[in-house]
C-alpha cells in the first residue's frame, strides 16, 4: 500500500530521511545504494548489532552488502551487511506510488529527522584508523611521486599509485539526505553508496568503476584508468589522451588478460578503450565479459575477485611490489578507500565496486581520498592536480550540499 506522508504525496527526501534514521538509530550496520545508469535506489539494514565478517566466497553469501579495505586482513575476510531488512524503489517513480513497508513507514514525517540525523552522524560516525601525520600535505605527496618515480627508473615498479587525504569541515547545517540526492542527480554513472559498520566506519561515495559483476550465467569486468576534466559542450569528442595515459590504462588490461590467463581463461570479449563521463571527469575503458557457463566457471566472481584486487589502477604494478611500496611511504592507512563494497546476491545479481570517489565520515568532518597513477613520464604537480580534482567530486557536495 501507498503511505501518505505530506498532503497527498511522500516526498523523496522524506523516504531518504526515514531511511538514514531508520539505520542510524537501529544500531546495526546498513547500506544505501543505487547503481550507474540504474533509477533504483536500494537499502539494506543488519538486525545484528555485532560487525559481521565474512569469507569472500560470493557464491555461497545470502543476500547482503560486502565492504573490503584496501590492506588485506591476516583472515582476508570481508565486512558483511546482511539483508535482514531490504526495500527499493524507483527514483523516477510519482511520489504517491512509493510503497513503503510497516517497519520504514513509522520514521516518515518526523520534523525533527534532519536535525537528529546530523546529530546521529555526528556521534556515531568514526574509523578504527584515522590518517595521520603528513599524508595531507602538498610537499608530502609530491616526494611519494618523485619516489614512485625513482623506483619506476630502477626497475622494481612498472606504475605506482600513490595517494593522499584533505581534511575538510562538515557544514552546521550538512544534509545527509540532500547530499546523497545532489550525488544521485551529478553521477548518473557511477554507483552513488552510503554504509554504515558500528565501530568501524561511516562512508560516501560516488565509484564509477566495477571491480566484478556477476548476473545470471554473465561475469563482467572493466578496466579503468586516464584521468581528465571534461570541457566543452561534449566532453566525450574533444577528449586528447596523452601516451602516458593510453599506457596507464593499457598496463590495468593487460593485468586483467593476465588474471584469465593464470586460470586458464581463454573465451572472453574484450571491448574498448573507449572514453568515459564520470561526473565532470573523463576516464578511459575497456570492458571485459565472459560467459562462466559455457567457460564452466560457475564461481568465476570469487577467483576473480582475488585476483584482481588491489588492481593496478589503485595499487600499481607489480602488484606485490607496489604494495610493499605504499605500506612502507604512503604514510597512513588507506581503510576502505580503493578497497572494494557493493550488494552481493541481490535479486541474483552481484556488483562489486572499486571503492573511489569516497569520503569517511569523522564527527564533524570528513576525510576524502584521492590517488593518482605515477608512470616513468609522471610530471608530480600534475599528478597533485589530479587528486584535487578527485577530491573536488565528493567534498563539494559534502560541504555545499545545496549548491
Amino acid at each position: 500500500m501507498s503511505i501518505t506522508a505530506t498532503g497527498n504525496y511522500i516526498s523523496k527526501a522524506e523516504v531518504l530521511n526515514a531511511l538514514f534514521l531508520k539505520g542510524l538509530e537501529s544500531g546495526g550496520a546498513f547500506a544505501l545504494w543505487r547503481k550507474p545508469k540504474s533509477n533504483k535506489l536500494e537499502y539494506i539494514q543488519d538486525d545484528q548489532a555485532a560487525p559481521t565478517r565474512v569469507n569472500l566466497e560470493l557464491e555461497n553469501l545470502p543476500a547482503g552488502f560486502l565492504a573490503h579495505p584496501f590492506a588485506d586482513q591476516e583472515d582476508k575476510k570481508a565486512y558483511f551487511i546482511q539483508a535482514s531488512k531490504y526495500f527499493q524503489f524507483q527514483l523516477d517513480s510519482i511520489p504517491s506510488e512509493i510503497e513503503l513497508p510497516e517497519w520504514l513507514s513509522t520514521e516518515l514525517g518526523r520534523e525533527e529527522s534532519k536535525t537528529q540525523i546530523a546529530e546521529l552522524i555526528r556521534s556515531k560516525s568514526f574509523s578504527q584508523t584515522k590518517p595521520a601525520g603528513k599524508c595531507d600535505q602538498k610537499a608530502h605527496f609530491l616526494n611519494l611521486v618523485e619516489k614512485g618515480i625513482e623506483a619506476i627508473n630502477s626497475g622494481l615498479l612498472e606504475k605506482i599509485v600513490p595517494s593522499r587525504t584533505r581534511l575538510i569541515d562538515l557544514p552546521e547545517n550538512f544534509d545527509l539526505a540532500q547530499t546523497f540526492t545532489r550525488l544521485l542527480e551529478a553521477y548518473p554513472n557511477s554507483f552513488v553508496n552510503f554504509f554504515h559498520i558500528p565501530g568501524v566506519g561511516t562512508w560516501i561515495g560516488a565509484s564509477p568503476e566495477i571491480l566484478i559483476e556477476t548476473k545470471g550465467d554473465q561475469f563482467y569486468t572493466m578496466s579503468l584508468a586516464g584521468t581528465q576534466p571534461g570541457r566543452g559542450e561534449n566532453p566525450l569528442k574533444s577528449a586528447a589522451w596523452t601516451q602516458k595515459e593510453i599506457e596507464e590504462q593499457a598496463m590495468v588490461s593487460r593485468y586483467i588478460v593476465d588474471c584469465f590467463k593464470k586460470i586458464r581463461l581463454r573465451e572472453y570479449e574484450e571491448h574498448g578503450p573507449k572514453t568515459v563521463l564520470a561526473g565532470n571527469l573523463l576516464h578511459l575503458r575497456s570492458d571485459f565479459r565472459v560467459n562462466m557457463k559455457s567457460t564452466n566457471f560457475p564461481n568465476l566472481g570469487t577467483v576473480m575477485l582475488e585476483l584482481l584486487h588491489p588492481t593496478s589502477a589503485v595499487c600499481g604494478m607489480p602488484r606485490k611490489e607496489a604494495h610493499d611500496f605504499l605500506q612502507s611511504h604512503e604514510g597512513f592507512d588507506r581503510s576502505f578507500f580503493a578497497g572494494f563494497l557493493g550488494p552481493v546476491n541481490i535479486q541474483e545479481e552481484t556488483s562489486v565496486f572499486v571503492n573511489l570517489r569516497t569520503a569517511n565520515l569523522q564527527g564533524e568532518k570528513a576525510i576524502l581520498y584521492a590517488g593518482a597513477g605515477v608512470t616513468e613520464d609522471s610530471d608530480p604537480e600534475m599528478e597533485w592536480e589530479e587528486t584535487e580534482l578527485k577530491c573536488n567530486i565528493i567534498g563539494k557536495f559534502l560541504q555545499n550540499p545545496f549548491d
